[in-house]
């Protein structure tokens, strides 16, 4: 078999989960000793439109157009971002707005993704039922290899 550079999705949310599977994605990339680097490509999926109460007379600025942004966007980023740089992984930083499962697996399509890796919660059968489950959701449509990582 042949050794090739790889195309790498991570999905990124900031939490303990998904900053476990970049730094494993990372790692994954790394581990590819031919001529051609492996390429991490680290998706943050935002939700469209954040949910308004009564109260509000003035429409909510997309997350994105906020104040707030730039350093939630680097606090989010920054195990990734790290970890590339240690590693000499070529890192591309994507934010987009939608469902995470769906843009996730419409990403591997797009890009050719060879493996998506996407932390796991490992929630209960409740939780699960009443909120369902993006990793679960992605490693049934992705038109790749799925590599889920507990934290």
């Amino acid at each position: 078999m042949l050794n090739l550079r790889k195309k790498i999705l991570v999905a990124i949310d900031g939490s303990p989960y998904s900053d476990k599977a970049a730094e494993e994605a990372v790692r994954m990339a790394a581990g590819n000793r031919s001529q051609f680097k492996s390429k991490v490509f680290a998706l943050l999926v935002v939700p469209n439109a954040q949910s308004s109460s009564y109260s509000d007379f003035v429409p909510v600025k997309p997350l994105t157009e906020t104040e707030q942004w730039d350093e939630l966007r680097k606090r989010i980023f920054y195990i990734v971002e790290k970890s590339a740089a240690e590693y000499d992984v070529p890192l591309e930083m994507i934010v987009e707005a939608g469902e995470p499962a769906e843009k996730l697996v419409e990403f591997a399509r797009q890009e050719g993704v060879d493996v998506i890796v996407i932390g796991s919660s490992g929630k209960g059968f409740l939780e699960r039922r009443l909120k369902g489950s993006v990793s679960r959701r992605v490693a049934e449509l992705a038109p790749c290899s799925v590599y889920l990582v507990r934290a």
